[in-house]
């Protein structure tokens, strides 16, 4: 039997701060009883775990609104220019404790719920885990947003918004037993929908082309079926700064999610199945693509992402007043991995035709707006797409990739006379056995730059995988190393770590790590290393 908290049912009449932002201990007992009320509609007898875990979830969501809300009208006002992560995965991590170390009450609001009676670790603990990503490279896409809020950096992380995550994992008679990640079974408090803003997205189809009023050559697709891609947005809070900024994910929907003719008729399955066949583009993260229509869900999901963010961003700039023209100027792009490399044949789309530039102004903006993150030395792990495939999902594109290759392959021969074997190497287009298109390729010669995720990692990329690339373009090569952010793996996951160090130097080392070299000082210390 669940034991009820002793939870009053009033609240003071008297206020001294703002529900929805103070910080002190009555503060967040009153807005925590008034989420639990008025948002989960529950009072204590009735409330379950989740609900207080909630309720919860909201005070301190009110608390990134004021922050976030801010954020987006100053960058709107300044028209400041952005970052823009485009990621397959964000592996974000539980939301609440994050949120309350970077906020700053985590003491406070621990308080607060204690001394309502509750088991506050135990709400903590409650969170589903957003299933938004698998391992490293989307480990990688969080700790940067985090950092990016952190040091003030205006910037927007692009995903899609799985509904399931990769699996569950339950063991049953001793066995792994793979199930299905329902992470937001019960709803997801951190993010909000924004349906106004949402974008449609073409598949298939077929091209035309033809000659503009001003006698300019033009291409216009005909798809054959349209997706709509609805944002969800998340608050990515700094630490203890008033920055928040955002991670707007994509979830994919039909443009009519139910065929009335086709109900009345009969045909009950028929009725909804163009929603079913837009809504799992959304479904789950990384479907098996080891049969022909996995694969193709893959691409989907990348063209679909790709494609809504890139339509995002013209929105901004025309809500700014800026022309297409300085997309450039106002975003840079990082490509998380192959994944969303697609990009750069859809940016040329966009700008082309849909608002009407020509080629060289076109692919001038491009390789100005992206960089390109690589995470594999594995030649066979670099994505590659059949033609047969790419050209029957996205026959624009490919017309978009055939012309770039065209062009770079002819920069390719002017540098590197007399050596045809580096041009199949280099082509974007793979001819050996089956025809494929090479997105790693399609990345480098459409980003200003490239880098690797360790020194050692950038050093073998420009010796072996890319080094074609490298001798090609050498001045995009750079190296990022990877890092993991302090304040989730050390303020919130190690407390007494934390306090151990903090008690020594500090806490300034909490955002500017290059602090732990104060640490060797006490390398002899008996007291700091029992």
């Amino acid at each position: 039997m669940q034991t009820v908290p002793n939870i009053p049912l009033g609240c003071p009449t008297v206020q001294v701060e703002d529900d929805r932002t103070g910080s002190s201990i009555e503060t967040l007992k009153r807005a925590f009883l008034d989420n639990l009320f008025y948002i989960q509609g529950k009072f204590p007898a009735i409330a379950s775990k989740n609900d207080y875990y909630m309720a919860l979830a909201y005070t301190v969501r009110d608390r990134l609104f004021h922050r976030w809300l801010n954020t987006a009208e100053m960058y709107t006002k300044t028209g400041s220019r952005t970052v823009c992560y485009m990621s397959a995965e964000f592996l974000m991590g539980p939301h609440l404790g994050n949120n309350l170390i970077n906020l700053g009450i985590y003491a406070q609001v621990k308080q607060a719920i204690e001394e309502l009676g509750l088991d506050f670790e135990e709400l903590l603990d409650q969170e589903e885990e957003p299933g938004l990503g698998n391992g490293g490279l989307g480990r990688l896409a969080a700790c940067y947003l985090d950092s990016l809020a952190t040091v003030e950096i205006p910037a927007i992380g692009y995903g899609i918004r799985y509904e399931f995550g990769i699996f569950d994992q339950d063991i049953r008679d001793g066995w792994q037993v793979e199930i299905t990640d329902k992470w937001l079974r019960f709803g997801n408090p951190w993010d909000v929908a924004r349906p106004e803003w949402a974008v449609e997205v073409k598949f298939g189809g077929h091209t035309e082309s033809f000659i503009d009023e001003h006698g300019h050559y033009r291409v216009r697709w005909v798809p054959f079926k349209v997706v709509r891609g609805i944002p969800y947005d998340t608050p990515i809070s700094g630490y203890q700064v008033n920055t928040c900024n955002t991670l707007r994910l994509w979830a994919a929907e039909a443009p009519e999610s139910f065929d009335f003719e086709a109900f009345n008729s009969g045909d009950y399955a028929g009725a909804v199945q163009q929603k079913v066949f837009s809504e799992n583009i959304s479904k789950v993260l990384y479907p098996n693509d080891n049969v022909s229509q996995g694969k193709q869900l893959r691409l989907e999901q990348q063209a679909f992402f790709v494609s809504c963010s890139l339509q995002d961003m013209i929105r901004i700039l025309s809500v700014q007043k800026l022309p297409v023209e300085k997309f450039h100027e106002k975003f840079s792009i990082q490509l998380n991995d192959t994944h969303p490399s697609i990009a750069v044949a859809e940016l040329m789309r966009l700008l082309m035709d849909e608002h009407g530039l020509e080629w060289d102004k076109a692919w001038e903006i491009v390789t100005k707006t992206f960089a390109y993150t690589n995470h594999t030395l594995l030649p066979e792990a670099l994505e590659r797409w059949p033609l047969s495939l790419f050209g029957s999902l996205l026959p624009r594109h490919l017309e978009i990739i055939y012309e770039i290759n065209r062009r770079f392959l002819n920069d390719v021969r002017i540098k590197f006379p007399d050596d045809p074997d580096r041009i199949r190497r280099m082509s974007l287009v793979d001819e050996s056995g089956g025809r494929y298109v090479r997105m790693a390729n399609l990345a480098c010669v459409g980003s200003f730059a490239i880098n690797g995720v360790a020194e050692l990692h950038t050093e073998l990329l420009k010796r072996d995988v890319l080094h074609d690339f490298y001798e090609m373009y050498p001045e995009k090569f750079n190296n990022k190393t990877n890092g993991v952010t302090p304040r989730r793996f050390m303020v919130l996951s190690n407390p007494r770590l934390t306090n151990l160090i903090t008690r020594k130097i500090g806490d300034n080392w909490i955002k500017y790590l290059d602090e732990l070299k104060k640490l060797e000082a006490f390398v002899d210390d008996p007291e700091f290393r029992p």
